[in-house]
């Protein structure tokens, strides 16, 4: 066999490999991205630095950050923040909404307070945390907390109630106890609604960690964009929201691939 011959099938593998879905997905992604920062670089010339920094300004921008250590302790102060609290408000959230929505008596007890406190931003609360807890990194762990607990108990009630009667009865006619209904029935058929509340929390606990911060943080993204406005430099705006979209995206691919790795077998 000649090497022609060997390199052939190389080819046409590599070639099926590049023209595939995915490829294709993926270059028009990034195609999109590259118009979207040509037309960001056209719309600067014609601004001045203060209203649009040019995409060539925000990038040297950023190197100079990353090169000082100040966007790592920015980017490491909100990403703590906003797991601890995303965290603990799945760890309540989950089986907060498992129980309200199996047990009629635990849902008319909490229920007034979710449909009270669950309408209230958790802006509204920051003075009142900074004032309960001080001004130190448990007071953004709460807000983000609140802003967590009641979405992801909602969707959860949301899950248990959408589960199929018939299969309650063919676990209760085989002798399945309330726990093992629980466990085999009422937990598998809510896990894509929970996932799904998840996910909703931790897109909303990017918003609370941002007015946390501006308004009681030294560090983090949120506090990096408000001090850019003392000194005048969009710039650091911009790097600092660039950073919480690419941030963002990190975290709810991460929750997305390991959920499809734990709970696959639960997903639609």
């Amino acid at each position: 066999m000649t090497d022609a011959t060997q390199e052939a099938p190389m080819k046409s593998g590599l070639a099926r490999i590049m023209m595939g879905p995915n490829a294709r997905k993926a270059m028009i992604g990034v195609l999109s991205v590259v118009c979207g920062v040509i037309l960001w670089h056209l719309a600067s010339l014609r601004t001045s630095p203060l209203f649009l920094p040019s995409p060539l300004t925000v990038a040297q921008t950023t190197m100079e950050m990353v090169a000082d250590g100040s966007l790592f302790v920015a980017i490491g102060a909100s990403a703590w923040r906003i797991s601890a609290g995303w965290a603990m408000g799945v760890v309540l959230g989950v089986p907060l909404g498992l129980l309200m929505g199996r047990f009629h008596v635990v849902r008319l007890i909490v229920d007034p307070y979710i449909e009270f406190f669950r309408f209230i931003p958790p802006i509204a609360f920051v003075t009142l945390a900074v004032i309960w807890f001080g001004p130190g990194e448990f007071t953004k762990i709460v807000l983000i907390f609140y802003t967590t607990v009641f979405i992801v108990t909602l969707n959860t009630i949301a899950g248990v109630s959408a589960v199929n009667p018939l299969r309650l009865q063919a676990a209760r006619s085989m002798g399945a106890t309330k726990l093992s209904e629980m466990t085999t029935v009422i937990f598998p058929s809510a896990v894509p609604f929970m996932i799904t509340g998840a996910r909703i929390a931790m897109g909303n606990s990017f918003l609370t960690v941002v007015s946390a911060e501006i308004v009681s943080a030294q560090t983090g993204l949120g506090a990096m964009i408000w001090t850019a406005r003392n000194f005048g430099r969009t710039d650091w705006v911009f790097v600092g929201i660039i950073a919480l979209g690419i941030l963002g995206y990190l975290f709810d691919r991460a929750f997305r691939l390991a959920t499809q790795k734990w709970f696959k077998r639960f997903l639609f």
